[in-house]
């Protein structure tokens, strides 16, 4: 868990004490992205990494084109070296390609790709499952709650309308991968 250990002390280091609602979030995300560890094998430490650090472009010091995904990314990748995989799948969390598209950042986000489907799904997965101050929560309900806090004219509010199809079906596969596993370790 070295990497998961790395990403910790770094998403901290950043978000504890300045965004704690932002840290806690991102705490519940990390503790939901370790039950997925059976269903994902040699990319469970991975998943975990990026579970922490996913929210890393609210930081001050990460803000760049106000696309939290993005700006996420980019600090890892360029302030702190940290594995393209990781960097990946940041960058493409949850409403990301959405938000992207709205905000003239396809470019940006392409930096990053292609994406992982399988790790998109579960990072996605992770934080549809985390309320906005860490409690365990609905992927439905959370949609919802985004869109509340967003008004129409707000391109989260636009993208994650646009999104939320794709987002459940994510959820979904997620559900059913995790399922299948153990079943399989049943039989």
């Amino acid at each position: 868990m070295h990497l998961a250990k790395w990403a910790h002390d770094l998403a901290e280091s950043l978000l504890a004490e300045a965004l704690p609602k932002r840290w806690a979030h991102s705490q519940r995300v990390y503790a939901q992205a370790l039950t997925l560890a059976p269903a994902l094998g040699g990319d469970a430490e991975l998943l975990a990494a990026a579970a922490i650090a996913h929210d890393v472009g609210y930081a001050q010091v990460a803000v760049d084109t106000g696309q939290h995904m993005i700006d996420g990314a980019r600090y890892l990748r360029d302030v702190v070296g940290a594995d393209p995989r990781l960097c990946s799948v940041v960058a493409f969390h949850t409403s990301s390609p959405w938000e992207a598209s709205e905000l003239g950042l396809s470019e940006a986000l392409a930096e990053f790709g292609p994406a992982e489907p399988q790790l998109v799904d579960a990072i996605t997965y992770c934080d549809l499952t985390s309320s906005p101050v860490g409690a365990l929560v609905d992927p439905a309900d959370r949609l919802t709650e985004v869109l509340g806090r967003y008004g129409p004219d707000h391109v989260v509010f636009r993208a994650v309308s646009a999104a939320r199809p794709e987002l459940l079906a994510r959820v979904a596969r997620v559900r059913q991968r995790s399922f299948d596993t153990a079943q399989s370790r049943l039989s």
